[in-house]
């Protein structure tokens, strides 16, 4: 038998009747770890510390809410007869290009309540998104889910006989693409942290650079996946999804200046605070 990583024989922690899901856990810590790398990135740069604890807040509870959503709306189908079930995000299915759009635009909205402007909010989250990725990724390991095609490398996951996918019964090991996908997100961080640094990415562009990466990345392990997922002409969704963030994020970086890409999204977040006035009367 060749080397193989093996599979958590839990995906929880139990305390008596108490039950800690892991994958519910590596999220919180994922969000605890951006929000710790945001604040320090702000302060630097002469923030208050306060800023990106509020920020912070929206966004998680955003971003948790559209990737959820964006998880049931392109796999509505394994709903079908238990939604119910929807709610029950401890057990897997979060769709990161939902909650990344959602938790973006709120996440503006945050920051401009605190007086920050858009462009250097999306600089200072850029590297602290995929760090929150990369962690939140352990959690698919803990499920089992979310591997790729069977393989015999000696980096293989091996994974128990009741999570293969039909038709891949007789396998034990697969490609375990929550692992390279990890370790871009990783990378990625460190790549974001390194030009800020050296100050080579003009001001309002860390954040287009992040959804080029990002983008990529996704697009070659999402290749390697075998589990069930809506397609459009035959790819997978979230295929299509990760070539409109490599091409968004490159033209946000070509084409676009710094002034005018953070207007459209302040201008976009005034019109929501416009309409809220309207509707509430204040």
């Amino acid at each position: 038998m060749f080397a193989a990583i093996p599979s958590p024989s839990s995906n929880a922690l139990h305390l008596g009747s108490l039950q800690l899901r892991f994958y519910g856990m590596t999220i919180a810590l994922g969000v605890f770890a951006a929000i710790w790398l945001a604040d320090r990135r702000h302060v630097a740069r002469g923030g208050s510390r306060d800023d990106w604890g509020y920020i912070g807040m929206w966004v998680a509870i955003s971003g948790l809410v559209g990737a959820r959503a964006y998880h049931v709306i392109t796999d509505w189908r394994s709903f079908e007869g238990r939604w119910g079930d929807v709610i029950k995000i401890w057990e897997g299915g979060l769709g990161i290009p939902g909650g990344l759009i959602v938790g973006t635009f709120v996440g503006v909205w945050a920051a401009k309540n605190r007086g920050l402007a858009a462009r250097d909010a999306l600089d200072i989250a850029a590297p602290a998104i995929p760090l929150a990725q990369a962690i939140g990724r352990l959690g698919n390991w803990f499920n089992q889910e979310l591997f790729g095609k069977p393989s015999s490398l000696p980096w293989a996951v091996k994974i128990d006989a009741k999570y293969r996918p039909v038709g891949y019964e007789t396998y034990a090991t697969f490609q375990p693409t929550f692992l390279y996908e990890m370790l871009w997100n990783l990378a990625l961080c460190g790549v974001l942290l390194w030009l800020d640094r050296r100050k080579m990415a003009p001001r309002g562009k860390l954040f287009a650079i992040y959804v080029f990466g990002y983008g990529l990345g996704r697009l070659w392990v999402e290749a390697l996946r075998i589990d069930k997922a809506s397609k459009i002409f035959g790819t997978r969704v979230n295929i299509w999804v990760a070539v409109l963030a490599v091409l968004g994020g490159l033209a946000w970086y070509v084409f676009g200046s710094e002034e005018q890409k953070a207007s459209t999204l302040d201008d976009t977040t005034a019109d929501a605070d416009d309409a809220d006035a309207i509707d509430t009367g204040d």
